[in-house]
C-alpha cells in the first residue's frame, strides 16, 4: 500500500505524518523552533528554520521505513506570512508572521483611504494587520531597498515547497489570506497589485490545493534520503487543511479549530461573503470556498495564564479543580484579545482584559474565565454566520484545545452546537496528506478521499441547562468590548 507524507508547518513547530492510503497514521515526527519578537507587536521567523527543522523531522519520520512506498507529499502551513526572495531565490529578511501587528498605518490606509468597500470589491475581504498585503506596504515604506529587491513573494508553506521542487507556486486557500487575490474569481487582483506596486512576475503561480506542482528534485531527494520521483501537491493554508482532515467538505459543514489561534471554518459550494466582511471569505482546499472567523489568541491564552502567571504546565491539574456546577455561573469575564483581534471586530488596539475580579476571586475562577472568554469570542463569529442564514447546529472540532473535555463542554454549550469528534486528530498534517493522496490519483477527488479516510469516534452534545445559563452570560459578555474599545484606542501599547 502506498504511503504519503503530510506536513504541518506551524508557528512554533513543524509536524510530519506518514500516512497509508487508507488513512492510517503510521508514524509522526516534529521539531520545534523559536519565534522572534524584535519589537513589541512584531513577530518574525527565519525561513531557514523551517527547512532545517523539516529535514530533522523527516529523518526521524522515515527511519526504519520502506521509503520506496512513499508516493507524494503535501504541506499545510501557517497563513499570511510574508516570505520575500531576491533574484537568486535567497531570503531577503525574516518572514513577517500572521500574528505580527506592526501594520496599523497600512491597514488604516487600505480600509479608510482606499476604502474598505473598494478593498472588499477587489478581494472579497478587508485589510487585517496579519494579512500579507499590508506587510508589503510596510516594507515599501520602512525597508525601501528590501522591498525593491523582491523578485518573488511567497507564503511559509510555499517556501518549503520551493525548497523541495524549485517551483514558485501557491494554492488558492493560502493565497486568499494575502489580500492580493480576487477570491471569487480565483485570480490575482490587478487593483491590489497596483496599490502594493507588485507585478505578476513577483507573485507565485496559482493552483488548486490537490494539484501536483512538481516532484522533489533529485538532488534534494538524495539529501533527504528519499527515492526520486515523489510528487508534491500545492498544499493548503492550515485551516483549510485541518478542515479537509476532519471531513469538512460541502455546503454548510463546519469545523472549529482550537490551536494557538482559534477558528470557525464553514465550507460552501459557492462563493459568499459576510456583511461588513466580519468573516474572511476564502477559497477552500477542495476547490470550493469557505467563510472563516479567526481569533488571534485561543489556546495561547491558556499557555499565558498557566505557564507565565501561575507557573505550571499541568493544565489538567487546574481544570480538575474547576467546579462543573460553576459552568455558566462564573462571576469573572475575560476578553481573549491578547494580541488584538481579527474576526469579527478587526481591532489591533484592544488587549486581554479581566472583568469582575474581587478579593474572593480564585485562580480557578480566572482559569474558567479564560476558557469561557475564548468560547464567547468564537460565538461572536458564529453569530455573524447565523445572521446570513447559515444554520450551524453541528460541527467538527479539532486542535490541541479540543482534547480538553471541560473546554469542549463549555464551547459546545456556549455555541449551542453539537460536536463530532474525529477519530484521527492530526489537524492540518492529515489534510495535507489527504491532498497528496488526491494529487497522486489514489482518490478521484477530495470528497471521495474523505469518505474513505475520515471517521467519527464520538460526540459532545448540548446540555440544555448549562446552555441556558451560558446564553445569559454571553449576552453580558457582548457588553464588555464596546465599553473598552475607545479606551484602548487612547492607551495604545
Amino acid at each position: 500500500m502506498k504511503k504519503y507524507i503530510g506536513v504541518d508547518l506551524g508557528t512554533s513547530s513543524i509536524k510530519l505524518l506518514l500516512v497509508s492510503q487508507d488513512g492510517h497514521i503510521e508514524k509522526t515526527a516534529s521539531e520545534e523552533y523559536p519565534i522572534s519578537f524584535p519589537q513589541p507587536g512584531w513577530s518574525e521567523q527565519d525561513p531557514e528554520l523551517w527547512w532545517s527543522s523539516f529535514k530533522k523531522a523527516l529523518a526521524e519520520l522515515i527511519k526504519d521505513t520502506d521509503v520506496s512506498k512513499i508516493a507524494a507529499l503535501g504541506v499545510a502551513g501557517q497563513m499570511h506570512g510574508l516570505v520575500a526572495l531576491d533574484k537568486d531565490d535567497k531570503v531577503i529578511r525574516p518572514a513577517i508572521l500572521w500574528n505580527d501587528s506592526r501594520t496599523d498605518a497600512e491597514v488604516d490606509y487600505l480600509n479608510n483611504e482606499i476604502g474598505a468597500d473598494k478593498i472588499s470589491e477587489y478581494t472579497a475581504n478587508i485589510a487585517f494587520a496579519g494579512f500579507t498585503a499590508p506587510k508589503l506596504l510596510w516594507m515599501r515604506k520602512h525597508e525601501h531597498d528590501n522591498f525593491y529587491a523582491i523578485r518573488k513573494i511567497m507564503l511559509p508553506k510555499d517556501y518549503l515547497n520551493f525548497r523541495l521542487t524549485g517551483s514558485h507556486v501557491t494554492d488558492y486557500s493560502d493565497a486568499s489570506g494575502t489580500l492580493l487575490l480576487d477570491v471569487e474569481n480565483k485570480k490575482w487582483s490587478e487593483k491590489m497589485m497596483e496599490i502594493c506596486q507588485v507585478t505578476y512576475d513577483r507573485l507565485p503561480v496559482l493552483h488548486e490545493s490537490f494539484e501536483v506542482i512538481g516532484k522533489i528534485r533529485n538532488a534534494v531527494s538524495d539529501e533527504l534520503g528519499l527515492p526520486h520521483g515523489i510528487k508534491v501537491v500545492a498544499g493548503a493554508g492550515d485551516n483549510a487543511a485541518a478542515a479537509i482532515g476532519t471531513g469538512v467538505v460541502g455546503n454548510g459543514l463546519c469545523n472549529i479549530s482550537l490551536g494557538t489561534s482559534g477558528t470557525i471554518f464553514i465550507s460552501s459550494d459557492v462563493f459568499r461573503a459576510a456583511p461588513g466582511n466580519a468573516l474572511h471569505a476564502f477559497a477552500h482546499a477542495d476547490g470550493g470556498y469557505h467563510l472563516m472567523g479567526c481569533m488571534l489568541s485561543a489556546a495561547s491564552c491558556n499557555k499565558w495564564l498557566y505557564e507565565d502567571i501561575l507557573g505550571t504546565t499541568e493544565y489538567k491539574d487546574v481544570w480538575k479543580k474547576i467546579d462543573r456546577e460553576k459552568l455558566g455561573r462564573n462571576t469573572v469575564f475575560f476578553l481573549p484579545y491578547m494580541m488584538g483581534e481579527r474576526s469579527p471586530i478587526n481591532d489591533t488596539d484592544v488587549r486581554g482584559t479581566f472583568v469582575g475580579l474581587s478579593l474572593a476571586t480564585t485562580k480557578y475562577d480566572m482559569a474558567l474565565a479564560v476558557l469561557e472568554g475564548v468560547a464567547f469570542a468564537l460565538r461572536d463569529s458564529l453569530e455573524v454566520a447565523r445572521g446570513i442564514g447559515l444554520d450551524i447546529y453541528r460541527s467538527f472540532i479539532c486542535g490541541g484545545g479540543a482534547k480538553s473535555d471541560l473546554w469542549r463542554k463549555i464551547i459546545c454549550n456556549v455555541l449551542k452546537v453539537d460536536f463530532d469528534l474525529p477519530k484521527t486528530e492530526a489537524g492540518p498534517g492529515m489534510g495535507a496528506a489527504m491532498l497528496a493522496m488526491v494529487g497522486d490519483g489514489a482518490y478521484e477527488n477530495v470528497g471521495q478521499c474523505i469518505e474513505s479516510v475520515c471517521m467519527i469516534k464520538g460526540t459532545e452534545s448540548i446540555d440544555p441547562e448549562i446552555s441556558e445559563r451560558y446564553e445569559a452570560r454571553y449576552q453580558q459578555f457582548k457588553l464588555i468590548y464596546p465599553s473598552v474599545r475607545d479606551l484602548y484606542k487612547k492607551i495604545r501599547f
